[in-house]
């Protein structure tokens, strides 16, 4: 099957190249293959301008991204966005600031079939070698692993429409959050077009499989890769070789303290005032562990303690957490209340005690971010990158994953020490502002996009005049 492809992929490139000599002497002309009919270079007097790839956007789960983007826009940057996937929220559902982003993001599936075949024949056509780059990396990939074939004919697919979008916005750099299936996307389109390409490397998911998901090919491919964290970038350490290590810049994420209120004392505000109030916000999945907090509830429980445990968020574990909770007996204390925009998210945080993240893997967590400058007593995993958030004992609690018993004994211990839930939220506070605040870090981002983007237009302009 495969041969009979390289074939037909070689007869088509004869049938395209003769058309278009056809067409030339009729008096039609068409774009050169690759250098002006791929990226633009951004001049240096001008504000930088790139496009943001994302998996699906805006989402309830990603929301740091929207607040990244928009930070940098109010920066001075000119960044446009795109999505593989529609948004998870109907527009109604979203918050102005999403319902915003979302009217000027481009859909790549939302354009269809017809939009994809128009795609295809158009750079078949117009940028001939740029299709057949593209056709040759489908075939490359679906060698490597047989089943993939139609996953990589979609990359193949996105990557064309995403590149004809980017010439008609005439953007240069295309940089891409998540080393995952839309770096799958970026790199198509960095080896066909030729376009500037970038990724924000967060793990822990993106290292699950190395081999499947090429990280090799995309750090490569890559002309520069921000890592969330000192763990993200040890990771992309372990796949690169030293030699390309000068392409790895370090921009933590961050979140706008200023929307997140220290309310002290928590227990003017109770809800339930003869109860500890435990919040767990993120999406419902094996990764997150909320089943071990459901146990150490459980412990708590029969100590004769009062809490109510609440889960913010959406997901495949959902109907195996409540059937926990059923089969515990806990149907009283614990609470599902499903995916909620921000504004729903922070009112939670300004009505909880504590906050507990009983993760299994995480790269730096924005809701334990967002917990933190809440001023909420945290407890978490000692995983991954968590601990360069909760760096000490005096801003958080950190506990082995999986551990039920430890996690009970840490919630009954704020539990009866008012002062300690006091001083903790307080120093979590501090430690976000003084680390991980939207503002300073994504002033960070910029200088490493101007760095970087204002070196490749001279690479740019020089190779050109030479």
């Amino acid at each position: 099957m495969f041969n009979s492809l390289h074939t037909a992929l070689g007869k088509l490139g004869n049938l395209g190249m003769a058309w278009r000599a056809c067409q030339s002497v009729t008096g039609q002309t068409s774009l050169p293959p690759k250098e002006k009919a791929g990226a633009i270079a951004p001049r240096a007097s001008q504000p930088l301008r790139l496009a943001y790839l994302i998996s699906r956007y805006p989402a309830v789960s990603h929301t740091f991204i929207l607040r990244e983007v928009r930070q940098l826009r109010a920066s001075g940057m000119q960044i446009a966005t795109a999505s593989i996937n529609s948004p998870d929220l109907a527009l109604e559902r979203m918050p102005a600031a999403e319902q915003e982003e979302a009217r000027q993001t481009f859909y790549i599936k939302e354009q269809g079939w017809l939009g994809a075949l128009r795609a295809h024949l158009a750079v078949a056509y117009m940028q001939l070698p740029v299709w057949l780059r593209g056709a040759q990396l489908c075939l490359h990939y679906s060698l490597q692993e047989p089943r993939s074939m139609v996953r990589n004919l979609g990359y193949f697919t996105e990557s064309l429409m995403l590149g004809r979008w980017m010439q008609a916005q005439q953007l240069a750099h295309l940089h891409v959050h998540f080393a995952s299936a839309a770096a799958n996307v970026g790199l198509y389109l960095k080896q066909m077009f030729g376009f500037g390409l970038s990724i924000t490397v967060h793990g822990p998911d993106e290292f699950d499989n190395v081999a499947k998901e090429c990280l090799l090919d995309k750090f490569s491919a890559a002309d520069f890769l921000v890592c969330i964290g000192y763990f993200a970038q040890s990771q992309v350490m372990r796949i690169l070789p030293t030699s390309a290590w000068h392409k790895l810049h370090i921009c933590p994420l961050g979140v706008d303290t200023a929307q997140y209120q220290a309310i002290l004392p928590r227990h003017l505000q109770a809800i339930f005032p003869s109860h500890l109030r435990i919040l767990c916000v993120g999406r419902l999945c094996s990764a997150k562990g909320q089943h071990i907090l459901i146990q150490a509830a459980r412990l708590l429980q029969l100590e004769g303690r009062l809490f109510h445990l609440t889960f913010v968020g959406s997901g495949p574990d959902f109907e195996t957490l409540r059937a926990m909770v059923v089969a515990l007996g806990l149907q009283q204390e614990v609470e599902f209340t499903g995916a909620l925009n921000q504004e729903q998210v922070r009112s939670r945080y300004a009505s909880a005690d504590v906050f507990v993240l009983p993760s299994f893997a995480e790269g730096i967590p924005v809701v334990l971010m967002e917990a933190m400058a809440s001023a909420l007593p945290c407890i978490a995993t000692r995983i991954n990158g968590v601990a360069e958030l909760i760096n000490s004992e005096a801003c958080g609690i950190l506990l082995p994953p999986s551990d039920c018993q430890a996690l009970a004994k840490a919630i009954a211990d704020l539990m009866d020490h008012a002062e300690l839930r006091a001083s903790i939220g307080l120093a979590a506070r501090a430690q976000v502002v003084q680390h991980f605040d939207l503002q300073h870090n994504c002033a960070r981002l910029q200088q490493v996009f101007a760095q970087r983007l204002e070196s490749a237009s001279c690479a740019h302009t020089s190779s050109t005049n030479f």
